[in-house]
């Protein structure tokens, strides 16, 4: 991936607002990567721990964690997103609720 695709994913990821959340595929419209979702999925799994930038706004198109529902990274994102104010409901966070488009 060229550092310019990097760059406008990561500007795309800090206009997430706090309490919301979008799809891989949106996060890739926005960045300007038609049918780039894998392109965001694999960027945001290589973040260092420490970072920053809220990862954890990000789901599937369904609204579902990507993460194996049993995995520390699902806790950790689903503890996240709760903190926000976000309701996740079986790994699930209804889109009409708390969807963002950007």
């Amino acid at each position: 991936m060229k550092y310019d695709d990097q760059l406008r994913i990561y500007s795309v990821l800090n206009t997430i607002p706090r309490g919301l959340v979008t799809s891989y595929g949106c996060v890739a419209t926005l960045a300007q990567l038609p049918r780039g979702a894998r392109q965001v999925g694999k960027l945001l799994s290589q973040l260092p721990a420490e970072t920053t930038l809220p990862w954890h706004r990000v789901l599937r198109a369904d609204g579902a964690i990507a993460f194996p529902e049993n995995s520390s990274s699902y806790r950790r994102q689903r503890q996240q997103l709760e903190n926000e104010g976000v309701t996740v409901t079986q790994g699930r966070v209804d889109l009409s609720e708390f969807g963002w488009r950007g």
